[in-house]
């Protein structure tokens, strides 16, 4: 009897030893980000540049769309320029790398699927990330900023984004953006 009691004592105080090393390792280990963050309100325009023709595409269907009533069943590959104008020759503030297919049998609407990679400016080295419903015929669309990274961190918010010029025998656009997202 005085046997087991002194094994579960120190089988209790081998415990509490491990306890107490876990407890002051969780207290020094360095925060992986900061603990008083600020959120902001971060306001973006620029423009979206996808290019279908010629010898250097920046969009590239991998599938076809199942008739020629609707995109439905294309998916494409992108990954388009993001210019401070509309113009072509437009500074380039990144890239919109990602895919957007065809999901809508009645309408073309696509499925967005993309990362705005900023590579210059304030912006340098961020990411937003968006994902959401494009209904490209309608004036104007609303798509939801999901995350992000670099100064986007912890990102939500919305693009508003309306076609700017579309050229329907090349398939080439200019898509207008104007991103409001709140970041850390």
């Amino acid at each position: 009897m005085a046997k087991s009691l002194f094994v579960l004592l120190l089988l209790f105080l081998l415990l509490l030893n491990v306890d107490c090393k876990l407890a002051t390792a969780i207290k020094t280990s360095p925060r992986p980000f900061k603990t008083h963050l600020t959120q902001k309100l971060s306001h973006l325009h620029f423009y979206y540049q996808e290019v279908v023709s010629g010898p250097k595409p920046t969009a590239i269907p991998v599938t076809k769309p199942l008739d020629n009533t609707t995109l439905f069943g294309m998916i494409t590959v992108i990954d388009n320029r993001l210019t401070q104008g509309p113009s072509p020759n437009s500074t380039e503030l990144g890239r919109a790398q990602g895919m957007h297919a065809g999901s809508a049998q009645g309408e073309a609407g696509l499925l967005m699927a993309m990362n705005l990679y900023f590579t210059e400016g304030k912006y340098n080295g961020s990411v937003l990330t968006i994902l959401g419903r494009n209904p490209v015929m309608h004036p104007v669309r609303e798509m939801p900023v999901v995350g992000g990274s670099g100064l986007f961190r912890f990102a939500t918010g919305f693009a508003l984004v309306k076609t700017y010029f579309f050229d329907s025998e090349k398939g080439d656009a200019v898509v207008e953006y104007n991103v409001t997202v709140m970041h850390y």
